[in-house]
């Protein structure tokens, strides 16, 4: 026996399945299914499949009388020896361990593809069961195999809560909602086949170990069924509830909202010139690249406030420059219009003549 490695974990090459999730988020997205005329077709016969099921039951005929049969001959007594492991398999169609693990892998599809409708689709699955199924148990009151009262009889109406199974409708849901969310044709009838053969089990189960009749296991199949062919009309819902959930992630992310003023970044210091330079920066000191040009400036007749200074007459008549818009002095002489005097501020002054 070769040993076990993490790429050969009891005779599987694990490193082709990690390969094949590392491919998972390249792969394009389906669109969500529409609902169909087909499927409308199959949706509403399952119904009436559902319905034909009920009445079977409400009206204590043949159905019942199989499900006394089954009843009193007792599967658990006649191969005892499957008792260990079924009890273990059941454990598949229960809601709680079979909601957690289902929402881990759709959890980890939805964060490699950056989309919340796997998660949102398994939501909206697991609500309409506990909907539909809850109030259809609780509103016909069926008593199990175990707490039958008189044979032969439907035992409806009464205290029980076993009418459909709840472990045969969630094996349907939430392993179906694998293949209902799969990205490929091929996929999609791997796990369809998965699916059916975990609520095939678990139906078979529960009337094993008589917990269910036959009758209660039909019509969990049945709601299962019905759940998953209904999933389309909720996918614009979907939709909507996904593009708000992540418009506000990413607004939380991004920081568009206002921050309160301790998480704000230090503001400009404002200079006696009136210009605003950078934090950190001296005052006098000539900056590579002004961050703010004074408001002031900006409408100033000649002034271009991208392009390079000019000079404007209006500065001779009693409006005085700030010292960044003074004209430079360079070695070829002043760059001031000829015409205009420049007194010395050493030399006396005398009377013009």
């Amino acid at each position: 026996m070769p040993p076990v490695t993490p790429c050969n974990l009891f005779g599987v090459r694990t490193d082709r399945i990690f390969a094949r999730l590392e491919q998972e988020p390249a792969r394009p997205l389906t669109p969500p299914p529409e609902m169909s005329g087909t499927r409308r077709t199959l949706f509403f016969t399952t119904l009436g499949f559902y319905v034909a099921v009920v009445v079977a039951v409400l009206t204590t005929s043949r159905l019942v009388r199989l499900d006394w049969q089954v009843m009193l001959f007792r599967p658990y007594k006649q191969w005892p020896e499957l008792h260990a492991f079924l009890d273990y398999f059941v454990v598949l169609g229960q809601r709680g361990p079979t909601a957690v693990l289902v929402a881990a892998w759709l959890g980890w599809r939805s964060w490699r593809q950056r989309t919340l409708r796997p998660l949102l689709a398994l939501g909206a699955s697991l609500l309409l069961l506990n909907v539909t199924v809850g109030a259809a148990k609780l509103g016909m009151g069926r008593e199990g195999p175990h707490y039958a009262n008189r044979i032969g009889t439907n035992e409806m109406f009464l205290t029980g809560d076993i009418f459909p199974s709840g472990h045969t409708a969630n094996a349907v849901v939430t392993w179906g909602i694998l293949a209902y969310l799969a990205t490929t044709p091929r996929a999609r009838r791997r796990l369809s086949v998965v699916a059916a053969v975990f609520a095939l089990g678990v139906g078979v189960t529960t009337v094993y170990i008589g917990t269910h009749w036959v009758s209660d296991v039909l019509l969990g199949w049945v709601s299962g069924l019905l759940i998953l062919l209904a999933l389309p009309w909720c996918e614009p819902l979907i939709a909507r509830v996904e593009a708000y959930l992540l418009s506000h992630w990413y607004r939380l992310r991004e920081g568009s909202a206002p921050l309160p003023a301790r998480l704000r970044p230090r503001a400009a210091v404002t200079a006696p010139e009136g210009r605003l330079h950078a934090p950190g920066s001296r005052p006098g000191v000539p900056s590579p690249e002004p961050v703010l040009a004074s408001p002031r400036s900006a409408d100033r007749p000649g002034r271009v406030p991208d392009g390079p200074r000019t000079h404007h007459p209006s500065h001779a008549a009693g409006r005085h420059a700030v010292r960044s818009e003074r004209s430079p002095v360079t070695p070829s002489g002043s760059r001031r219009p000829p015409g205009e005097r420049t007194v010395s501020r050493t030399a006396p002054l005398g009377p013009r003549k």
